[in-house]
């Protein structure tokens, strides 16, 4: 495995944390070469599918506080 020229990488690291993450954003999908072409119209389907399910009233939004609290306690295994 090939490391990277110090000096690109010191560079890098010295970024505000703004632009770090948009640059390991930029290197995370520049390894996708296999991008599914229909996962964003899935998402925008699944996405106004659970919308009017909420403006429906079939189903009530939780408070993130909630549900924070439940996923903290599942990781510690409260």
């Amino acid at each position: 495995m090939a490391t990277p020229p110090t000096d690109v990488l010191s560079s890098a690291l010295a970024l505000p944390a703004k632009d770090r993450a948009r640059l390991a954003h930029e290197l995370l999908m520049s390894l996708d070469d296999s991008a599914d072409a229909g996962a964003a119209e899935a998402w925008v389907s699944e996405l106004e599918r659970r919308s009017n399910e909420v403006r429906a009233g079939e189903v009530k939004p939780e408070e993130w506080a909630d549900v924070r609290a439940r996923l903290a306690d599942r990781w510690t295994g409260k």
